[in-house]
């Protein structure tokens, strides 16, 4: 998965491409996977700047916690909230209930990154 050379923004999006449906990350665990455990800002920055040819599934990125920090992206809409309770996730005031249970860790789930 992280490949020398590749582009930081990039390997986000390739990441985050296999959080499995009904299942969320967090911007820290996508930038400690990628090598980078402080750079849970620029996670953030590569989100905000998905490219339209891009299908990248970001309403599944939250903040540590769950909560839906991310959701003014998504058009000034609940459509956030509205894709993962599609998904079967339980939103209580833009945080995710039973967190835990569906967080998706790149770590624990892929392994160590070569």
């Amino acid at each position: 998965m992280h490949k020398k050379g590749n582009d930081f923004f990039q390997q986000v999006y390739d990441l985050v491409k296999q959080v499995p449906y009904g299942r969320v990350t967090s911007y820290g665990a996508i930038a400690r996977y990628l090598g980078t455990s402080r750079g849970a800002r620029m996670v953030g920055w590569a989100m905000n700047n998905v490219p339209d040819r891009e299908d990248v599934p970001a309403h599944r990125v939250v903040n540590r916690v769950g909560l839906l920090t991310g959701k003014h992206h998504f058009g000034g809409t609940n459509l956030m909230q509205q894709l993962l309770e599609n998904e079967g996730l339980v939103i209580v005031d833009d945080r995710i209930q039973d967190f835990e249970k569906h967080f998706w860790d790149p770590l624990k789930e892929l392994g160590e990154p070569l």
